[in-house]
């Protein structure tokens, strides 16, 4: 939402990523974007993206179909951690 905080979903072309967007990965086929600043807060953690029952944020595709996306974490074990720093490595390498 206004804040980076909620998750939302737009149309193909709608939203214009910037250089302080980073791509985490793919849901559903779609791209999936975090803003660099709220990428680094959250770099500890496994996020998971669900969908519910409710109202949704009013500029995303859910709103009128009665759902909204909810953000769920969990910390990231120290060999997730390590594994993940790992990978980090070798995409630098690769570079």
């Amino acid at each position: 939402c206004c804040d980076g905080s909620a998750p939302m979903c737009f149309m193909d072309g709608e939203f214009r990523p910037g250089g302080q967007d980073v791509r985490l990965g793919e849901i559903g086929g779609c791209p999936f974007y975090m803003g660099a600043a709220q990428f680094e807060y959250w770099s500890h953690t496994q996020l998971i993206i669900d969908v519910v029952p409710g109202r949704g944020a009013s500029f995303s595709l859910e709103a009128p179909e009665g759902v909204r996306f909810l953000t769920r974490s969990r910390l990231f074990s120290d060999g997730e951690v390590e594994a993940l720093r790992s990978d980090q490595r070798d995409m630098t390498k690769k570079a």
